[in-house]
């Protein structure tokens, strides 16, 4: 009697730790991506960083073509796409908590290439001839303003 309750009860605890410690969200989640995507939503050690490879016109819109170390989901991680009138504290949900005022940006899971639209779109830069990225939670607060990649583009503005 007492191994058959000894039994169901390392049952019922590996039945629990199964379900609560799968790797869906972790740094260690190594679940094939679909084509160029990288693996993972959630941020690696060093956060969750993008890099600008390359910018283009297209119309009047500009093509920002990014490498990220995580999986962009806008229900998870992903990318604020804003102009440099605004810092990553301010394109984040918790401005005010960070003691900024909140600006413009556009979040999105565009991977690899995006075309600006909405808060970041190039009507909508003001002056700025900057755009900018950084990674936010699926409540778009922004994970870490210290990591930001951003890109001179007046080249492509008419």
């Amino acid at each position: 009697m007492k191994s058959s309750k000894l039994l169901v009860g390392v049952f019922a605890l590996t039945l629990v730790l199964a379900a609560c410690g799968g790797n869906e969200g972790s740094a260690d989640d190594t679940t094939a991506g679909d084509g160029d995507r990288p693996v993972a939503n959630a941020c690696p050690p060093e956060g969750c960083e993008i890099t600008i490879e390359d910018v283009q016109a297209e119309g009047d819109e500009i093509v920002v073509t990014w490498e990220a170390n995580f999986d962009p989901d806008v229900s998870r991680n992903h990318i604020h796409v804003y102009w440099d009138l605004y810092t990553a504290d301010q394109v984040s949900s918790d401005a005010e908590d960070r003691g900024v005022t909140q600006g413009d940006w556009h979040p999105t899971d565009a991977y690899p290439t995006y075309t600006t639209e909405s808060g970041a779109a190039v009507a909508n830069r003001g002056d700025s001839t900057t755009i900018c990225v950084t990674a936010a939670d699926r409540d778009h607060a922004v994970l870490d303003s210290s990591i930001v990649d951003c890109r001179d583009v007046s080249s492509l503005l008419n």
